[in-house]
This record gives C-alpha cells, structure tokens and sequence, in this order.
C-alpha cells in the first residue's frame, strides 16, 4: 500500500509553496503548547526545496516554537485544570506527572534537554508553567534546546539536499511504515 510517496510529494509542495514561511511559524507554535505534530515534518522538506534558505526555515521554527512553549507555559499557570482532562486522554498524563518530578530535581537542564527528547515539548512547557519554572531560565532553555534541534535538521537536510531525494523518495514507503511502528511502540511502552 502507496501511503507515504503521495503524503511526501505532497509535502515537498506545500514546502516551496510562497506561503510555507507562515504555515511553519504556525505549526511551530501549535507544537509547542498544543498540537501534536512536530514542525520537523515541514522544516526538513522545506530545507531540502530550499536550501539556501534552511537556516532562515529553522530561525522560524525556533522562534515560534518558543512564542509556542510560552503559551505551553501560561496553560500551565492558569488552566492546568482545563487540559488536565485532555492530557489524560491522550495518554500523556503518566508522562506529565514524571516531567513534573524531573522540574523539582532539574528545572532548566529539563528544558533545555526537551528540546531533543521523544515526549512531546507541550508537555514540558505546560509543566514548566504548572511548576512556575523561571520565566527566563524557560526562554534561554526553549531557545538553546529548540534551536539545536531545528538548526540541525534543517543544516543536515540543507546539506543532503538534492542528494538525499532520491534515497528518501526510493525508501519513502519504508521510512514512513517504520516511523509509524516506532510512534506505535512509543504510545505502548508509554501507556504501559
């Protein structure tokens, strides 16, 4: 089953459409206080129809993705009780009430590190606020942890660039079906 190759041509659209730019400031936000899909999806496509402009695409997402976790932060200080509901729901309460304990033990490295961990960054930044993290350790730890992460990705697709399409749009369905089992075991392992 075709699944990935028509959602990856897709995306490379969308990437060197005009308004890519905006839609990647967008989905940077919403990641970080309330959406679950990871800017990276958009960034990497975008660096690799664009490469000149990669570093610029990953200036966006790290910006906005800390405008984002600055939201994350205030739903944490003043409507906690509000997502508390959803954050059950979608199993991430299991995972919130650990990042709450790592806060108490870590507090800024927490953020900074989150930046590259596999649990969703909302998560961290509405338990940052929850934990009334220190607004500007929060910020320096959002834009050095947030940063690394989408200047890495966008340097090495940039650099791969046109070399790296053939490989991806050779293994694409592979990638994709492998991606989906590993976010599948993750959901597991977290749950259980």
């Amino acid at each position: 089953m075709r699944l990935f190759g028509p959602l990856y041509d897709r995306t490379l659209q969308w990437a060197a459409h005009r308004h890519a730019p905006w839609y990647l400031g967008g989905l940077s936000f919403a990641e970080s206080s309330f959406f679950p899909i990871p800017p990276d999806v958009m960034l990497a496509p975008m660096a690799m129809a664009r490469p000149s402009a990669a570093l610029r695409f990953a200036l966006i997402a790290t910006i906005t993705s800390v405008l984002g976790g600055l939201f994350g932060y205030l739903i944490g200080i003043f409507a906690l009780e509000l997502v508390e509901p959803l954050l059950r729901d979608i199993g991430y309460w299991t995972k919130y009430q650990e990042v709450r304990s790592w806060f108490r033990d870590w507090g800024f490295w927490v953020v900074l590190v989150a930046g590259f961990s596999p649990i969703p960054y909302k998560v961290f930044t509405i338990a940052a606020g929850a934990m009334a993290l220190n607004p500007l350790f929060f910020i320096v730890a959002s834009l050095v942890g947030r940063g690394a992460r989408f200047f890495a990705v966008a340097a090495l697709v940039a650099y791969g660039g046109k070399r790296m399409e053939p490989f991806l749009r050779r293994y694409i369905e592979r990638i994709g079906w492998a991606s989906v089992a590993l976010l599948v075991a993750a959901v597991a392992f977290v749950r259980l």
